[in-house]
C-alpha cells in the first residue's frame, strides 16, 4: 500500500434509488434543546462551524481524545469529526476514509440506503488531528479504533438507534479493525475495497492479478508503455526536474528526481487498473508515441507531483502505518528487467522521513485476518473485479454469520453496492437495512425488493473512484 490519489477521477458509480423526498431536518420544538446544543454539551466536544445543507444539520466539530488510550493522563489532542444530522430516531452510519476529513457535506452509500445520520471521523495523525508533539508510536490500529469507540460512546447518548460502520479502501480496513477491537459497538459493518495483506512478504496474489486482469492486449499495451517510460528515462527526468524546480518542489524524502521517477513509473500499471476502466485501454499510447505523449500519460495516471516532498507530506501517517502494521504489496515486473536502478526503493520506508523511526509488526494483520475468518458477523466486504487491491481480500470463514464478500463486475477501486450485479445488490441492500433495523416488511419477506430508503441526491451522493480511499502501491 503505497501511494495516494493524484486527482479526482470523474468516474461515477451511481446507486439505484427509490423513495420520496428526503425530509428536512428542522430546528427543535420549543422547550426541546437544539441538536447542536445537545452535541456541544458532550464533554470534550467543541464547534468549528455549522454549514447549511438541505434536509440535514451539518456540524464540523473537534473532540478531545487521549494521545494514548492506555494512558489517558499522558496528553490529549483535538480530533475533527462531522455530524450529518437527520433525526434522532434514525440509524447512524459511522464513516472514516482512514485519512483526513472532508468538511463538505456528503452522504456515504450506507447512509443513503438507511436514510440515516452520518458521523465522520478524521484519522489520527492526519493534520490537523495530530498530537503536538507527535509521538508516532501512538499511531496504530488499536489506538485509532479506540478513537472511534470513544466518539461512538459519546454520541450514542443522542443517537440511540442502530449504528453501522463503513469506509472504503483504508477506510474499509479501518472499519474492519474497529469491529475487531470493539465488536459490540456496531450493528453491522460495510467495508469497501479493503485490502488484507496478511503476510507482508508473500505477495504472489498481486503478480497473479496482473497476469490476468483485463485483456491480453491491454496488459501488453500497459507493459510496453511502462517499459518505454524507463527507456526514455533520462530525457523525461530532466523535464521532471525542471518542472519541480519551476514549482518549488523538492525530493529530500525519496532522494532525487530520478528515484521519484522510478516510483512514478512503477505505479503506472497498478494505478491504471485502480482508477480506470478496461474501456480506457484504447487511450494507452504505443511505445512509439512521442515523449510528450508518454510524459502526459504517465502524469495523468501516476502523477509527477506525488513523490515530491510536498506530495508525500500529507500521507506520512499512511506510509508509517503501511511500514509498521498494514503491510505493502509487491509484484513482479519481468518486462522492466535491466531498467530499474534502485532495488528495494518501492516500499513505505522510502516515503517517511528518516527522523521518524519505524518497526514492522507482522502480528497485527494476522490477528485481524484470524478474527474476520472466525468472528465476522454482520459484515459485508465489497470489491471491484478489476481492482488490484482486491487481490488479497478479506475472507470470512466457516462459523461466521451474515458475513459476505461481493464483487462488482468490471469495477475498479470505486466499487460500491450500486455497482454489484442485480441479485447481489438487492441482497447487500437488504442486509444493510436489516442490520440498521429499518428494513420494511416487504424487504423482510422478499430481500429481492430491497432498495435505498432515501432518494439519490446529486449534491450529497456523488461518488467517484477517487473517493473510495487513496491507497496505491
Amino acid at each position: 500500500m503505497r501511494t495516494a490519489l493524484r486527482w479526482l477521477l470523474a468516474l461515477m458509480l451511481l446507486i439505484g434509488t427509490v423513495g420520496g423526498p428526503v425530509a428536512t431536518a428542522t430546528a427543535s420544538e420549543p422547550g426541546i434543546p437544539d441538536i447542536k446544543d445537545r452535541i456541544l454539551a458532550i464533554p470534550g466536544m467543541s464547534l468549528i462551524e455549522e454549514k447549511p445543507v438541505t434536509g440535514y444539520r451539518f456540524l464540523v466539530l473537534n473532540y478531545t481524545q487521549p494521545v494514548d488510550h492506555r494512558h489517558p493522563s499522558r496528553g490529549t489532542f483535538q480530533q475533527r469529526i462531522t455530524v450529518l444530522h437527520k433525526s434522532e430516531d434514525r440509524p447512524t452510519v459511522f464513516y472514516t476514509s482512514g485519512y483526513g476529513l472532508s468538511t463538505t457535506p456528503s452522504r456515504r452509500e450506507p447512509t443513503q440506503i438507511v436514510d440515516g445520520n452520518q458521523v465522520s471521523m478524521e484519522y489520527r495523525f492526519f493534520t490537523p488531528s495530530r498530537p503536538e508533539p507527535a509521538d508516532w508510536s501512538r499511531l496504530d490500529i488499536w489506538q485509532a479504533a479506540s478513537d472511534q469507540h470513544r466518539i461512538y460512546r459519546a454520541l450514542r447518548t443522542i443517537y440511540s438507534r442502530h449504528w453501522l460502520a463503513t469506509g472504503a479502501s483504508k477506510g474499509g480496513m479501518t472499519a474492519t479493525y474497529y469491529r475487531r477491537f470493539y465488536p459490540h459497538d456496531m450493528a453491522g459493518t460495510v467495508a469497501y475495497v479493503a485490502p488484507n495483506d496478511v503476510v507482508n512478504d508473500e505477495d504472489s496474489a498481486y503478480t497473479r492479478f496482473f497476469r490476468t486482469v483485463g485483456t491480453a492486449d491491454c496488459r501488453a499495451r500497459l507493459n510496453a508503455v511502462q517499459r518505454e517510460a524507463l527507456v526514455r528515462r533520462d530525457e523525461i527526468v530532466a523535464r521532471y526536474q525542471k518542472y519541480a524546480d519551476d514549482n518549488g518542489l523538492t525530493f529530500t524524502t525519496v532522494g532525487s528526481a530520478d528515484k521519484a521517477y522510478e516510483n512514478v513509473v512503477l505505479d503506472l500499471v497498478w494505478a491504471f487498473w485502480q482508477y480506470h476502466l478496461a474501456s480506457e485501454c484504447a487511450d494507452v499510447p504505443a511505445p512509439s508515441a512521442s515523449t510528450d505523449a508518454i510524459y502526459s500519460f504517465v502524469d495523468s495516471v501516476s502523477g509527477f507531483d506525488f513523490y515530491t516532498d510536498q506530495g508525500l507530506e500529507y500521507y506520512t501517517p499512511y506510509y508509517y502505518q503501511a511500514g509498521t502494521e498494514l503491510g505493502a504489496p509487491t509484484f513482479a515486473t519481468p518486462h522492466l528487467k535491466g531498467l530499474l536502478r534502485y532495488p528495494g526503493i518501492y516500499q513505505p520506508r522510502s516515503y517517511v522521513p528518516r527522523s521518524i523511526p519505524m518497526r514492522f509488526r507482522p502480528d497485527a494483520m494476522r490477528d485481524v485476518d484470524r478474527w474476520v475468518r472466525h468472528h465476522a458477523d454482520r459484515m459485508l466486504f465489497v470489491y471491484g473485479q478489476n481492482d488490484p487491491w482486491g487481490a488479497e481480500p478479506f475472507r470470512p470463514g466457516r462459523g461466521t454469520h451474515d458475513a459476505y464478500v461481493m464483487w462488482a463486475p468490471g469495477a475498479n477501486h470505486g466499487a460500491v453496492i450500486g455497482a454489484l450485479g442485480a441479485a447481489d445488490k438487492a441482497k447487500a441492500t437488504a442486509e444493510v437495512l436489516q442490520w440498521a433495523g429499518v428494513a420494511p416488511a416487504a424487504v423482510t419477506a422478499d430481500p429481492g425488493r430491497a432498495k435505498p430508503l432515501a432518494a439519490y441526491d446529486a449534491r450529497l451522493d456523488r461518488r467517484t473512484g477517487a473517493e473510495n480511499g487513496t491507497l496505491r502501491p
